[in-house]
């Protein structure tokens, strides 16, 4: 049904994972992006949803964020070749280490008619920042 993938330091595609500024202030906070509006880590210099760059660091070459992907689900679902039409919704819940909801959001909504598959992947990317602390 659905598989972890292992952690490691390099994005799904090959590439490094790097929407981390070296720069970064507190963990967790966030903004919006200024090209899709999707809420984003503040630290981030690329958007994960549109992936436009956010803003110029010149120092960001010397010292790249490293990440990896803490869990990797993928999946999928059928609708057999006869029936009536499914309407499906994916929702993200998030919960803290004594089982309570501290985030909800419906991913989106959408139907399925007789042999219709839809794909699914979460990912989730954990992000540190390089520079040492002292």
């Amino acid at each position: 049904m659905g598989r972890r993938k292992p952690a490691t330091g390099e994005a799904q595609d090959g590439g490094w994972l790097g929407f981390m500024s070296s720069a970064s202030g507190t963990a967790a906070k966030t903004r919006t992006c200024p090209h899709c509006r999707a809420t984003i880590l503040q630290s981030a210099s690329v958007c994960p949803i549109c992936r436009k760059s956010l803003r110029w660091e010149p120092h960001t070459a010397k010292h790249k964020a490293t990440g990896f992907s803490a869990l990797h689900v993928e999946g999928s679902i059928r609708h057999p070749e006869v029936g009536e039409n499914w309407e499906y919704m994916v929702l993200v819940t998030v919960k803290n280490e004594k089982g309570e909801e501290i985030g909800r959001h419906m991913v989106d909504v959408g139907a399925l008619g007789p042999g219709d598959l839809r794909a699914f992947d979460l990912s989730v990317e954990v992000f540190t920042d390089p520079k040492p602390k002292r």
